[in-house]
């Protein structure tokens, strides 16, 4: 039997390199031997699993009944105890009907309880009431199998090969089941059941992150959860659309969530009251013969802050931290083609862009969520540190001094530093010494600028600099090994050339800017060749040929090499894990995980397709009420674009966590399909290629909600309100900030307020919507060499791989050519000094402490990485309302160290050449 099982297990995970069947056998061995021991079994795995064809563990929590004399039954004081275990009390379970069953006589129930390994609030249950034990039952007709008995809590089959249609609890199907509340079937209960020899995931990486157990009593939906998981919501989405319009700007990922959402949760475990209150609501659900409202008894404090909760906020404030990229359409409108529409627009168009995403992302869990195949490794990491905290939080550290006052003291050390290089001290943060010294010198200042030049250095002193890209604490050190390799080979090499060649004619053109220039050299005029929202021939042949910097060009040569490159490079390396995977989603089987959620409702598809409707209805509003120039027939091929996609790249995100991008797509289909409408090629790149990413975040998000066993119908609920609620935050913010901030988005403000995010968009909208790839990419123009870049990449994987293969130990099998071609892709706006710094720092922490002080940065680092970007994020708006922008220009200091740097040609852009052609142009003499 031994070798049948061994011969079966190495043919069914053949190319699986992470699945080891000697090891799966080995334990599984271990745990019979340890079921067979008359004393009760303590592996996690042992005390919750049930054959393919068991009895089912009652619908989610069944009434705790309250008794006074029999306590004792209970583990008194273990934490995430089963509430359906422990007790010698047992009561009556009611099946449902055509289901075939031997109760046998009452045996007390002897079984130790099992404690989950994560910490929860399940312990103030156990404590109060005493909890009635399953009934056992005899299972007949197993092939090969003795009779045997089971516990009905149990929820993992384990080692029948047969495989059965389920129903919603775990039965065989054997036919219709009425009188059940839910009419739409789970449609989780259609997937097959392999059998793992072992009852857990098998892929070690998520055995390593994930606990293969579930605590179904304890509490989620709760008053503090709403409460933390909105207000990081408003904060985290209106902090960082502040930030976005400046440089440098902060990000607030959902990691400082994370971290801060526990101690500010044990701090409403301590203040709430947990006197219970009763409401009386309406009866939403009324049967005829019901009472018309009902009442609803509910708690401020219903125990111990526990990990569920901690999810849930975390999730919340994760679906709102990239922003709405929708608000960089608007800022564009205003920007470029001074169009100013009302906020009836604005939050139409922000709505339906936000939540389209969102209801596809529901749609598609029965392929990228379900699957245990569909890891998605980035989730593994979250999984992981919500483990962490919750096993260490409160807990006295010998010779350590605890995580919560680490933070505190960064926070306070990152606050009070960004007081000097963001207020008293600017020079600090623009630490370009070489121009201080050689402010008049063209060459200097294109190389070493930290404005417009290349940022050749690795000084800086703000965080803000530094963490511009994201935090060099969080990226691997071989992805930032990637990037600088990439920024020294094409921008401090490659570029420098090109340009002092003319190529392009981009000497008379700062190296590196954000926005585009006509035949003068001045940005270029985008209202004189976009009449009423469309492209005007004429008037282009009568002003200029568009024109963009060197660094500029060369970011969209990346652009579309990565796109290739990252195919061949996936093709090239996990061509084995995307079909062996993608073979296994499509039996859907499940692992442990899987069959835990099905002790919980699963969401109706109607709620999605609700949204979904709602969004779309909201989408056709917004480009037919409003002069969009986009119709109806080009917003269906936009939305068809991600829809087309969205599964396959997301099962490749799911496998390998790289996602192609469809932005190069959308421009070129908007730009072929509709030219000269820069309005709706930004909303037509919007729906067709945000939707997507949106809809990717989303099940990611739902992933670690499977992963950490929340109520489905819970996250949908906080991930539809967070996003909805963030949709308002950010338009209110933006309108705030265009309305009460003078002369936002212009070059030189002296708040830094300069809006880069939208001026690159709105160069690419005059690029690809406005003027047209026909005049710029096509044969004969004078970009089209950048269109060899897609050959490139889609060439230079292969030589890598081939060496990876030849020489495995040697450093080839870490060059990653995606992350090579994409990781330099905010170049422009940014420029060296942010991916230099960053490469640095993450040289320092990511690889030498990570090797030298391994226990050091295990504890700490992410922690660091949370205080000083939540440090500089609170400094930036101290000082803005509370410095600058008080009183029409604040308390400003004026002094050396605040303008050494505003007298360099790095930062007023005019280290180019002076166009020395007929009437002091420069460039094509004809163009059309």
């Amino acid at each position: 039997m031994g070798d049948a099982v061994r011969s079966a297990l190495t043919r069914d995970h053949l190319n699986d390199p992470n699945y080891d069947v000697e090891d799966v056998l080995r334990r599984s061995s271990s745990e019979r031997t340890s079921s067979a021991s008359p004393s009760p079994s303590v592996h996690p795995s042992s005390t919750i699993r049930r054959r393919a064809n068991a009895g089912p563990p009652p619908p989610l929590s069944p009434p705790i009944h309250q008794t006074t004399g029999h306590s004792s039954g209970l583990q008194q004081g273990s934490t995430g105890t089963f509430p359906l275990i422990s007790s010698i009390h047992q009561v009556p379970h009611q099946f449902p009907p055509q289901q075939s069953y031997l109760p046998t006589s009452n045996v007390p129930n002897t079984r130790q309880s099992y404690s989950s390994h994560i910490a929860s609030g399940s312990k103030a249950h156990a404590s109060l009431h005493n909890v009635s034990a399953v009934p056992r039952i005899n299972i007949q007709g197993v092939e090969d199998a003795d009779q045997e008995e089971y516990d009905l809590e149990s929820i993992a089959q384990t080692s029948s090969s047969r495989r059965a249609s389920r129903d919603s609890y775990g039965y065989e199907k054997k036919g219709t089941v009425r009188g059940y509340e839910d009419t739409e079937e789970d449609t989780r209960s259609e997937m097959e059941f392999e059998d793992d020899i072992e009852d857990d995931s098998p892929y070690p990486e998520v055995r390593a992150a994930v606990a293969n157990t579930d605590d179904v009593s304890m509490p989620a939906n709760t008053f503090r959860m709403w409460l933390l998981g909105m207000l990081f919501t408003v904060l985290i989405a209106g902090l960082n659309q502040f930030f976005s319009m400046r440089y440098p700007s902060i990000q607030i990922t959902a990691l400082v969530a994370q971290l801060v959402a526990l101690p500010a949760g044990k701090v409403c475990e301590r203040i709430f009251t947990a006197r219970y209150f009763t409401i009386t609501l309406p009866n939403f659900s009324r049967r005829p013969g019901d009472a018309w409202t009902h009442r609803y008894r509910f708690t401020l404090n219903p125990g111990p802050f526990n990990i569920k909760e901690h999810c849930l906020i975390t999730v919340m404030a994760n679906v709102v931290a990239g922003g709405a990229y929708a608000t960089d359409i608007i800022a564009a409108q205003r920007i470029f083609y001074e169009q100013r529409w009302s906020a009836t627009y604005q939050l139409t168009l922000v709505i339906s862009t936000q939540m389209i995403g969102f209801s596809l992302a529901g749609v598609c869990r029965r392929f990228l969520v379900w699957p245990s195949s569909m890891i998605w490794p980035a989730t593994l990491v979250n999984a992981a540190l919500f483990n962490t905290l919750h096993s260490t939080y409160g807990r006295p550290e010998a010779g350590h001094m605890s995580r919560e006052r680490f933070f505190f003291l960064m926070f306070i050390g990152s606050f009070l530093w960004y007081f000097i290089p963001g207020y008293l001290f600017t020079a600090l943060s623009m630490f370009n010494w070489v121009c201080w010294i050689w402010p008049k010198s063209g060459v200097v200042n294109n190389l070493f600028g930290y404005n417009h030049g290349l940022g050749m250095g690795f000084i800086t002193f703000d965080w803000a600099m530094i963490s511009y890209t994201g935090s060099p604490l969080v990226t691997p050190w071989w992805a930032e090994a990637n990037v600088f390799a990439s920024l020294i080979i094409m921008y401090w090499i490659i570029a420098p050339i090109l340009y002092y060649k003319n190529v392009f004619f981009a000497r008379y053109m700062p190296i590196s800017a954000p926005w585009s220039f006509d035949n003068t050299g001045s940005i270029y005029n985008s209202t004189r060749v976009i009449i009423d929202g469309q492209f005007d021939p004429v008037a282009f042949r009568e002003y200029s040929p568009l024109y963009i910097p060197t660094a500029f060009a060369l970011s969209y040569g990346l652009s579309f090499a990565s796109l290739t490159a990252i195919t061949v490079h996936t093709i090239l390396w996990y061509r084995h894990d995307i079909m062996r995977q993608f073979r296994s989603s499509l039996r859907d089987e499940t692992d442990i995980h899987a069959r835990l959620m099905q002790a919980y409702p699963e969401v109706p598809q109607w709620w999605y397709a609700t949204i979904g409707l709602v969004a779309f209805i909201l989408g056709i509003i917004t480009i037919e009420v409003w002069d969009t120039k986009l119709p109806v027939w080009a917003y269906l091929i936009s939305l068809l674009v991600a829809i087309v996609y969205l599964v396959p790249i997301g099962m490749l995100q799911a496998i390998t966590n790289q996602q192609v991008g469809l932005n190069v797509i959308t421009e070129l289909i908007v730009g072929y399909f509709l030219p000269g409408k820069p309005v709706a090629m930004m909303i037509f790149k919007t729906f067709g290629y945000i939707t997507m990413a949106q809809a990717l975040a989303f099940v990611s998000d739902l992933k670690l909600g499977h992963y950490m066993k929340i109520p489905p119908r819970l996250m949908f609920l906080a991930q539809t309100i967070a996003t909805f609620v963030a949709c308002f935050v950010v338009v209110g913010v933006q309108a705030w900030m265009f309305g009460n901030i003078p002369h936002l988005c212009e070059l030189k403000h002296p708040d830094h307020f300069t809006c880069p995010q939208a001026r690159v968009f709105g160069t690419a909208s005059l690029i690809w919507g406005g003027i047209g790839p026909q005049r710029i990419f096509n044969a004969g123009q004078i970009y089209h060499p950048l269109l060899y870049f897609f050959l490139i990449g889609a060439i230079l994987p292969i030589p890598f791989y081939l060496a990876s293969r030849k020489w495995p130990q040697s450093w080839f099998k870490y060059v990653n050519l995606p992350v090579f071609m994409n990781g330099t892709s905010l170049m422009p706006p940014a420029t060296g000094i942010n991916f230099s710094s960053w490469a640095m720092t993450g040289f320092i922490f990511q690889y030498w402490i990570r090797r030298r002080h391994f226990q050091w940065w295990s504890r700490y680092n992410y922690i660091l990485s949370a205080a000083l970007d939540s440090g500089v994020a609170v400094g930036s708006i101290i000082i803005f309302f509370c410095l600058q922008y008080p009183n029409n220009g604040g308390f400003e200091l004026v002094w050396w160290g605040n303008t050494v740097n505003t007298n360099t040609l790095d930062y007023n852009a005019s280290a180019a050449l002076t166009p020395d052609g007929p009437n002091r142009t420069f460039g094509l003499l004809s163009w059309s």
